[in-house]
């Protein structure tokens, strides 16, 4: 049985400056899929605990209307 192959996680901690901020909807918006759901961390390569922060930002950025819940 061959062994699954590993990949690479993206780090946002090389930036210390770098925060995930809910009103930067630009770079919110490369998380959500087609249909407007928050893509999985196995589809975009990041770490749990930045997944997280992504999918906070996320529903705070919806609540305040800078996102739509689901897309047209």
């Amino acid at each position: 049985m061959a062994n699954k192959g590993f990949f690479k996680r993206k780090n946002f901690s090389d930036n210390p400056d770098f925060v995930i901020d809910y009103k930067d909807t630009k770079f919110l918006s490369r998380y959500i899929s087609e249909k407007g759901k928050i893509m999985p961390s196995r589809i975009t390569n990041v770490t749990a605990k930045t997944q997280r922060e992504i999918a906070r930002a996320i529903k705070r950025a919806r609540y305040v209307a800078l996102l739509p819940y689901v897309a047209n």
